[in-house]
């Protein structure tokens, strides 16, 4: 396993380093280019409300440095051997597969955007055994999340109760709370904060002995459920009951105020007709009417086309990105035997991904590639959840692990940015924390 770099060893590599040029001489200066990708990790959060181009740019700049600072020539070896690890092995693999079958199916763009996945998963191991290595470091990051949840989640009420957010922004055109953010995005994101950020404070106050503590971390579960139902996104909040459950098993203390969180949440949501009537209009309405007539849905059609595509396509699949590439060809424009929507050729079937992170590895990658991508989800999980129930960060990571996996949802895509930033910055440090635990243990 990757170890904090000694003095001896930064000494070994600056003497290397003299002979190189001024930025191999940066690279290749561990301790300095750890501080600047731990720099640039506590900037990730707040820049990925506000900009896709600078957020990439933030986590690319950290993989980058990582992977400059394994080549330098000490402990060779241990600087690579996180390779091995069976969540990194995994992930390692699934990428190479999608660039060979990009290389083999698809064309340019295809395959340099394969190419550059590799990103995300350095960036998780660098996150996972260098820039999180430290507990000090983690704990930095813990506050940044805490207050960018915070901050959206005030300005999601501030919106709502004044009709704007801070920067004169109404609510967004079907009715959803943007909180900060440009676009309805606010949803996704607080739900995936919300459990490592918010769960270590509140199981604090619910272990607490005096009454008026215990009483303030009921009332502030009950506030996620709250700000979740008025920020008025179907998916996530479904999703945020759906980690409640997970953390009332993990947490036995938390059952009952959970429970109690979740029927503030249902009251709210009875009573949205009054006191939000576009929450109402899209939580209750739409997703009812949905519900009953789901074959007629975009979802449906969505689905009805990346399958078809999976179909016709099972070994390699189409390349990354493959779906909105080929989503308007009309060899595809035809129902299955186990599945049928009203219009198979309607162009309401195409998107720039099919809303479905299974989806869309299956019609990027075929079926060998969805079966990577599972068994690299399952190794995730149980690297984030082995032993973990010590701890309410670490419940709360496994949770947001869970729900960013958990295959029945509609998503965005799993490879863009702000959405990939998110979901591979807390599995990193999900991983940190199970990588320490594992130390402390022995």
């Amino acid at each position: 396993m990757d170890q904090p770099v000694t003095e001896p060893e930064a000494g070994a590599a600056a003497g290397t380093a003299g002979r190189l040029p001024r930025m191999g001489r940066l690279l290749r200066d561990e301790p300095l280019a750890r501080r600047i990708a731990f720099g640039a990790t506590l900037l990730l959060p707040p820049v990925l409300l506000a900009t896709r181009a600078g957020s990439d740019a933030l986590l690319s700049l950290v993989a980058i440095l990582f992977l400059a600072t394994r080549f330098a020539p000490a402990s060779v070896g241990v600087r690579w051997s996180w390779t091995l690890r069976p969540w990194h092995a995994l992930a390692l693999l699934f990428w190479a597969w999608q660039v060979a079958v990009s290389v083999a199916v698809g064309d340019g763009h295809q395959i340099v955007e394969s190419l550059v996945l590799l990103r995300l998963f350095v960036f998780l191991a660098a996150l996972e055994g260098w820039v999180l290595a430290e507990p000090s470091a983690r704990r930095w990051l813990g506050w940044v999340v805490l207050a960018t949840a915070l901050w959206v989640g005030v300005e999601c009420w501030q919106q709502y109760l004044t009709g704007t957010n801070m920067f004169g922004d109404p609510r967004w055109g079907d009715g959803a709370l943007t909180g900060p953010i440009y676009a309805p995005r606010a949803g996704p994101t607080f739900v995936l904060l919300a459990f490592p950020a918010f769960l270590p404070v509140l199981a604090r106050l619910l272990g607490a002995r005096r009454g008026v503590m215990r009483g303030a971390g009921v009332a502030g579960l009950a506030l996620l459920a709250v700000t979740q139902v008025l920020i008025g996104q179907r998916m996530p909040m479904l999703l945020l009951v759906l980690g409640f459950g997970i953390i009332a098993l993990w947490i036995p203390r938390l059952r009952m105020p959970v429970a109690i969180a979740i029927g503030a949440g249902v009251v709210l949501a009875a009573l949205s007709a009054i006191v939000s009537p576009p929450t109402y209009a899209k939580l209750v309405v739409h997703f009812s009417q949905q519900m009953e007539h789901f074959r007629a849905t975009q979802y449906a059609d969505l689905f009805e086309r990346a399958a078809a595509m999976v179909v016709a396509h099972p070994w390699l699949g189409l390349g990354f990105d493959g779906f909105r590439d080929h989503c308007l060809d009309h060899a595809y424009f035809h129902n299955l035997a186990w599945f049928a929507v009203a219009d198979p050729t309607s162009p309401l079937g195409c998107s720039i991904h099919p809303h479905n992170y299974y989806l869309q590895v299956a019609t990027g990658a075929g079926l060998p590639g969805l079966a990577l991508f599972v068994l690299l989800a399952i190794a995730w999980l149980w690297r984030l959840g082995h032993g973990a129930g010590a701890s309410a960060l670490r419940v709360g990571l496994f949770t947001a692990a869970a729900l960013i996996l958990w295959p029945i949802a509609s998503t965005t895509s799993l490879f863009t940015l702000p959405n990939a930033g998110w979901s591979f910055l807390l599995i990193g440090w999900g991983l940190a924390e199970a990588r320490a635990a594992a130390a402390a243990r022995g």
